[in-house]
Order: structure tokens, then C-alpha cells, then sequence
């Protein structure tokens, strides 16, 4: 059973909280970071990037730069541009893009849930990059960066959420890229109290989003436990700053594929290899969306095709059976030659976010060919994730992003 708890929030005060919410950490590279920090000043994502506040030539992993963004942090509080909240609180988190919403809860979770597998993953973490994030909670001495959760909807929990956003809320603005952050502070102990008991009635939490965060959070966690052997259970390094979502609120977004060339084949040649496992279909420059699963779109020297997953190719299995497995199953090897993803320099990736525009414009400059996916659904990944198995590498897109910056959990 689930164990979700509230805490005593570090946030922005309310006038400044537009100007200090940033996007994650991982959405930037270290130049664009930059100019997001010289742009606005306030934003967060100087402690979450304080290699910022460095030569662009000095190591972002050095020990310096993570002392600096505690040092950026420690500012921010003592010049009253954070401030700590008097009681333990729950907060309801509403984030609207495009006339859609979806809330959440923030909350703090629990790092034996995560070691039990009350907390279930579906992705595997790569050690530098948890050393990185290890680094910045451990220093910091807090979560800067919520982690982006989803359970099985529970009415409960949505009816006293829905209530207390009819109260006033804390924040309300509208970031630049368009989305609206509202946020409501759950305050009052009878409605704590029937949110964290509803929570002990969910069997499982899924990651949704942030992995290599989750798996820094636990391990500073457990750092911390060795060197405080008669700690209770109850202090806060044994949580982690979580942002819980009802799953029918979840939008996941495809996660399109881009490649540089055709393995040395011909067009025509490519086209016969591609049609062993798909039945193929052109039509032409209008751009292709899939609309169903086991369908693909598929752009090629200015035309686009649809791609249907023949019978035999489909499976049952929650891994074998996700559409992202059966193009690099049957279409990515075995045509491509592209065996590993994650390390092949002939891929890239697109978020659905951009649009199919976007690859369009890739595949006229930079790449041969593209991939439109039809979105893995929150289901999935919940089968997934309750088998025990892995999903493959950019699997999901999760739109709209959770802001850093809007709420810190301390450690101590």
C-alpha cells in the first residue's frame, strides 16, 4: 500500500512565482539553460543548471558547481524570494495547455515504496546521470525537482481535490511557452488525513516521468540512513518530492523517430524490406498522424506513407506488443540495421509536442527518413510496469512539463 505524506514547502512567494517556475533541468541543453537564465534572472533553473554560473569551458560536474547552486538556493531564501510554509500541507497542481487540464497532488513519497515496488518503473537509469542528480539533492539538501507520478484514479481523491479548488488559489499564471500553472494549498487535517489514507488503499504507483531523479532521491536517501543509524523512518530524507496524477488525466504524446539514411538501400529496395512486416500504403505530401494503434506515418523524399503492422508481427505481450517495439523489432534492425537506440549516432528523437512539421524539416536538412508514432497510452504503461519488465528508450512524451522551482522539500 501506498505511503504519500504531506511536508512544509519551500516556494516562491506569489508575485514572483511566473518568473521563478522553470522547466526541468533535462529539457535544456547547457547553452539554451544559459540564455534561459539570462533572460529571467529569477528562475530556477539556476540551482537546477548552476553550471550556468560558470565558464562555459569549466565541468558541469564538478563539486563547485553543485556548492553553487546550494550557495544560489540559500540566496533565494534569505532574500525572501522563497519562502518556508508553517505547517505541513498538501498541494492541488492544475497545469492547462491548449484548453486541456489535468491536477495533481503534491506530496511527498516514499523511497521504501520505490525499494518494495509500490513504486513501479518502467525504464532503466544510467549511473552518470544518477550521479549528477545524486550530487545536486545530496548538496542541496533538498528536492528541487518534483517527480511526476500517476495511480489508478481513486473518486475520493478527486472529490476533495475538485472541492478545494473552488477556494482561492496560491498561484495562477501563465508561463511563455502558454501553459497555466494553478495551484491550491491543502491545508486543513481532516482533508489530509482522508488523502493519505485513500493513498494506503492504492496498491501501485507508477513513474511516469523522471526515473534517474526517483533513483537519486532514494539512494541520497539511503545515504543518509547509513550515516544516521538510529533514524526513525520519519525524517524527510526518507521521502521524495512527487507530483501524484489520477491516470485518466494523463496525456502522453508520441515520441516520433528520425533517422540519417537508408542502411546503403535504395529507396525502392528499403520500400520491398519495409513491406515483409507492414503493408504500405503512399499518399502522398499531405502529412500523415496515426490515428490507431499499429499504424505508423512515414516520411520519405517529400512523400508521406502509411505503414500498417502486418498480423503476424503484432503480440500480446505488454513489451513486445507497444508500437515503439514493433518498429524497432521489425522495421529498425532487421531493415535499418539500428540495434541500440540509446547509443546509435543514425537516430534521434522528436517529441510530439513539435508537431510533425518538425520532421519534416528534419528529414529536408539533417536526416532521410521519419517515423510518426501513434502515442503509448497510460495503460500500457501500466502493463508494463506491473509485469516487471522495461519499456524501450523514448517510449513516452509527457506534455504539459511539471515547473521546478514551485515547491522544494528540504531534507532537513
Amino acid at each position: 500500500m501506498a505511503t504519500v505524506r504531506p511536508f512544509k514547502a519551500l516556494r516562491p512567494k506569489e508575485e514572483v512565482a511566473n518568473k521563478v517556475a522553470a522547466l526541468p533541468y533535462d529539457v535544456y541543453n547547457r547553452e539554451e539553460a544559459l540564455q534561459e537564465v539570462l533572460k529571467e534572472p529569477l528562475s530556477f533553473l539556476k540551482v537546477d543548471r548552476a553550471e550556468t554560473q560558470f565558464h562555459e569551458s569549466f565541468n558541469p560536474y564538478d563539486i563547485q558547481v553543485y556548492e553553487k547552486a546550494r550557495d544560489i538556493l540559500q540566496d533565494m531564501i534569505s532574500q525572501g524570494i522563497l519562502i518556508k510554509e508553517a505547517q505541513n500541507c498538501y498541494y492541488a497542481y492544475e497545469l492547462t495547455m491548449a484548453g486541456r487540464s489535468q491536477t495533481g497532488l503534491v506530496g511527498c513519497a516514499s523511497i521504501d515504496d520505490y525499494l518494495t515496488n509500490v513504486i513501479k518503473k518502467h525504464e532503466k537509469t544510467r549511473e552518470d546521470k544518477e550521479i549528477d542528480r545524486i550530487n545536486h539533492v545530496d548538496i542541496c539538501a533538498a528536492h528541487t525537482g518534483p517527480i511526476f507520478l500517476a495511480y489508478r484514479a481513486q473518486e475520493t481523491i478527486n472529490t476533495v481535490i475538485e472541492r478545494i479548488k473552488q477556494e482561492k488559489s496560491i498561484y495562477d499564471f501563465v508561463a511563455t511557452d502558454g501553459v497555466r500553472h494553478k495551484v491550491w494549498r491543502i491545508a486543513k487535517q481532516d482533508d489530509i488525513e482522508i488523502i493519505s489514507t485513500k493513498f494506503k488503499n492504492i496498491e501501485s504507483i507508477y513513474i511516469a516521468d523522471g526515473h534517474h531523479r526517483t533513483a537519486s532521491a532514494v539512494k541520497v536517501g539511503l545515504k543518509r540512513r547509513a550515516d544516521n543509524p538510529n533514524y526513525t523512518g520519519d525524517e524527510e530524507f526518507n521521502y521524495f518530492l512527487s507530483v501524484l496524477f489520477p491516470h485518466d488525466q494523463l496525456m502522453i504524446l508520441d515520441y516520433n523517430r528520425v533517422v540519417k539514411d537508408l542502411n546503403g538501400l535504395s529507396k525502392e529496395e528499403f520500400l520491398t524490406k519495409v513491406a515483409k512486416n507492414f503493408i504500405v500504403e503512399e499518399l502522398g505530401s499531405e502529412p500523415y498522424k496515426p490515428e490507431t494503434k499499429a499504424v505508423f506515418g512515414m516520411y520519405l523524399e517529400g512523400v508521406w506513407y502509411k505503414l500498417t503492422a502486418k498480423n503476424e508481427i503484432r503480440s500480446v505481450n505488454p513489451v513486445e506488443g507497444l508500437d515503439v517495439a514493433m518498429l524497432q523489432n521489425y522495421l529498425l534492425i532487421p531493415v535499418l540495421n539500428i540495434k541500440d537506440i540509446r547509443t546509435d549516432k543514425r537516430i534521434d528523437f522528436v517529441g510530439g509536442i513539435r508537431g510533425l512539421k518538425e520532421l519534416e524539416k528534419r528529414v529536408s536538412t539533417d536526416m532521410k527518413l521519419a517515423f510518426a508514432m501513434f502515442p503509448t497510452s497510460i495503460n500500457e504503461l501500466f502493463e508494463v510496469s506491473d509485469a516487471g519488465e522495461l519499456m524501450p528508450p523514448k517510449s513516452t512524451w509527457f506534455e504539459p512539463k511539471l515547473r521546478s522551482g514551485l515547491f522544494i522539500h528540504e531534507l532537513r
